[in-house]
């Protein structure tokens, strides 16, 4: 094995010194496991991305741990990656200059649950906030479809899921405080609160790197799981956007063609052959959606009650189908984000657009959106599709991208400050120089 550079070397030795000997890792295994996320699932990504191997991992259980851990990698020049618990398909956390990799998915912990707040550090799971949540009398705003990820994960990398009908992205309420930490020799927790604290959300650590954060909560709602088929896939996306806009507002309405049931373990609520529309909804709209679906032909094939089926559902919403039709059926196929009435008004169309089309659907209450699923050739006849969605009227989010795309020239003012040096996440904030020093 390449025996490390000194600098390595030297920040394992004072990190030790901060996080005890378990709490710091050169080992090549460690290293590895630490470099790698779920990018592997994209054809697009597999060809494209630059790979890079962690020198270092650490593991901080605190957030003035973590602090620490960011203040000894800047005065010892070393790039550093922060990491959640790895769920993410795009390559944010994977270190493509190497250096140190933060593992942040041992500092975890609800810390606080008041009205209508909660907080808890970086690497606490989805799941953990949910439960504390619920004890209290109340339930968080959204959560991804990865439900099992971390908290600083799903702010730093994620944008949505379940819960986003009534509440949209989550730099748009969802946040109320974090606690940060820049990349400067003597770092300490910064505390940012309401509009100061949306600049760090979805910008995969590149201006600041979340330790601890304060969510918004609502009132408990009592939530039921319906399960729903048809004949064919236009018929269940024609009622999709109506029990979107029911009130209460469900949490979650999924919709897609037999070959996804086709490819699921078996379950009576999905069953084979026919497509699927699934949906989280309050127990006192159970009613009009089961009569919306039934005037249009489909059948009501389950309503269930507790959390174990709102994670089910969850974890076959947005981005998920795919990986299931990925995982069968390894390198065949591709997804992009898309979104506007056309999915409904128009899909046969959509699914015109690449060969193997077949279109995921998730109602909003704006215009829905979705994953449009193609099988892989290449990625030029990917990105030559995105004009021809385009003419017939459907926005398109090309997700298989590593670096920051959202609010990228807010970001690289922010990081002029907060990341002098270029250390945060490098290669992932394009137009930012790289780090000083690539061990």
């Amino acid at each position: 094995m390449t025996e490390l550079p000194d600098t390595i070397r030297e920040l394992a030795a004072e990190l030790v010194g901060i996080l005890g000997e378990r709490g710091v890792s050169t080992e090549l295994r460690a290293r590895e496991k630490a470099s790698a996320d779920g990018s592997y699932l994209s054809p697009i990504i597999t060809e494209q991305l630059p790979l890079g191997l962690a020198d270092i991992v650490a593991f901080p259980t605190t957030a003035q741990q973590i602090a620490e851990t960011v203040a000894a990698a800047v005065r010892h020049g070393v790039g550093i990656t922060p990491r959640g618990k790895g769920t993410g398909n795009y390559g944010q956390a994977i270190p493509l200059e190497n250096g140190l990799v933060l593992d942040l998915s041992k500092a975890r912990g609800v810390v606080d649950v008041g009205d209508g707040h909660l907080t808890a550090l970086a690497g606490t799971p989805i799941v953990t906030i949910e439960q504390a949540a619920h004890e209290a009398g109340q339930q968080i705003l959204m959560y991804p479809s990865t439900a099992q990820s971390s908290i600083g994960g799903f702010l730093s990398g994620g944008s949505g899921g379940t819960g986003s009908i009534a509440h949209g992205s989550n730099h748009q309420g969802f946040v109320l405080a974090l606690d940060v930490v820049h990349a400067v020799p003597d770092a300490t927790l910064v505390h940012v609160e309401g509009d100061d604290a949306q600049p760090y959300v979805h910008t995969y650590g590149t201006a600041g790197i979340i330790a601890q954060a304060t969510i918004a909560l609502e009132p408990l709602q009592e939530w039921r799981g319906l399960f729903a088929s048809f004949d064919d896939f236009g018929t269940a996306i024609s009622v999709l956007r109506e029990i979107g806009r029911l009130e209460p507002t469900p949490r979650l309405v999924s919709a897609d063609l037999p070959v996804l049931a086709n490819a699921l373990p078996a379950d009576p609520g999905i069953p084979k052959d026919r497509s699927s529309l699934r949906a989280i909804i309050d127990v006192a709209a159970v009613a009009a959606a089961s009569e919306l679906i039934e005037q249009a032909g489909g059948r009501v094939e389950d309503v269930r009650d507790g959390a174990q089926t709102a994670m089910k559902l969850s974890m076959i919403s947005y981005n998920h189908p795919i990986e299931w039709l990925q995982k069968s059926d390894p390198g065949k196929y591709f997804h992009i984000e898309v979104a506007g009435d056309a999915l409904v008004d128009r899909i046969d169309e959509v699914h015109a657009v690449y060969p193997g089309g077949m279109l995921h659907i998730e109602a909003q209450k704006d215009r829905p959106i979705g994953m449009l699923a193609g099988i892989y050739s290449s990625a030029q006849e990917v990105y030559e599709g995105f004009a021809k969605l385009a003419a017939i009227g459907v926005g398109v989010h090309n997700p298989h991208v590593w670096f920051v795309d959202h609010e990228v020239e807010r970001t690289l003012a922010l990081s002029e400050s907060t990341d002098p040096a270029g250390l945060l996440n490098p290669g992932k904030l394009q137009g930012k120089r790289p780090a000083a020093v690539s061990a």
